[in-house]
């Protein structure tokens, strides 16, 4: 089985990386090849264009790819694939932006106008949506600039932060896309053994992430305290402690059995320090805190 992943650009190395925290080591990888094996014998990379990842999943090159959903929405055939999961990366927006000191305040205001975009098919089907029919000029590039020279009245382009469009001084009209990394499959391919183990593996990557795993010693007398400060998914699991590691020094020197157990839950990252405080004033002790490298819910 194929995954087609970016060969470059900003998605190139995110991509690699989820895919190695999933377990799915890339060998021999690099910019120069079309292809890379992984640990898994019966998957494989496939580097190529993030624009051209569509046509590549589409045509049965690749079972699956990772590419952005405004890729997708762009390539001609790409609402016929399947997608599987929102991996969360290369968040932005198309957006609709006219010259801030432009007649262009509203979408309406291009009934007669003119758009430029790297992307027609998009533009193409958000004016479709609306009554207005602007004229749609397709550019490969440096979109922000065209409203400027008397090309468009108005463009469709990607935004993340609104940084370029403001130093070109354009103002957004209306937003067309929403977009991010996404895992997308053959429509063919979507029950396919080895498709649903690898969405299953970057599943718990992005599950696990945020997350924390607290392991912690209780006595068993304020277990009930313990629990009702733990913030955790679905309870915290509790095990019983041996004995022997109980053990607390009594008065006259010896050894005493306390009675206790273990207790082990999962947190948000943002919520251990508080945890922590108020863990401690309920009774638990022996507090340890680690990462969680997958979480498979």
């Amino acid at each position: 089985m194929r995954i087609a992943v970016p060969n470059k650009g900003r998605l190139h190395e995110p991509t690699l990386s989820l895919l190695e925290r999933a377990g799915l080591h890339v060998e021999n990888g690099s910019d120069r090849k079309l292809y890379a094996d992984t640990v898994d014998p019966d998957v494989q990379v496939l580097f190529a264009r993030a624009a051209d990842i569509p046509a590549y999943v589409a045509d049965g090159a690749a079972a699956v790819g990772v590419t952005g959903r405004d890729q997708v929405h762009e390539h001609e055939h790409g609402t016929d694939l399947e997608e599987l999961l929102d991996l969360e990366l290369g968040k932005c927006r198309l957006v609709l932006a006219s010259p801030e000191d432009g007649p262009i305040r509203e979408t309406a205001d291009l009934a007669d106008g003119t758009v430029a975009t790297e992307f027609p098919n998009i533009t193409r089907t958000f004016f479709e949506g609306t009554d207005v029919s602007p004229d749609i000029v397709e550019v490969s590039g440096a979109t922000e600039l065209t409203p400027h020279v008397d090309m468009a009245d108005a463009i469709v382009d990607i935004t993340s932060t609104g940084t370029t469009l403001r130093m070109n001084r354009l103002a957004i009209v209306d937003e067309v896309l929403q977009s991010s990394v996404r895992l997308y499959a053959h429509p063919d391919r979507v029950d396919d053994e080895k498709v649903r183990q690898v969405e299953t593996a970057l599943a718990s990557v992005l599950a696990a992430e945020g997350k924390r795993y607290l392991m912690m010693n209780v006595p068993s007398d304020s277990l009930a305290d313990v629990e009702d400060v733990i913030p955790g998914m679905g309870g915290p699991t509790v095990m019983d402690v041996d004995s022997r590691a109980s053990e607390t020094p009594g008065e006259d020197g010896d050894g005493a059995e306390e009675d206790a157990v273990a207790v082990h839950v999962v947190v948000e990252e943002r919520e251990v320090f508080e945890t922590i405080t108020r863990l401690k004033e309920a009774g638990a002790r022996d507090i340890l805190v680690t990462e969680i490298e997958r979480l498979v819910e």
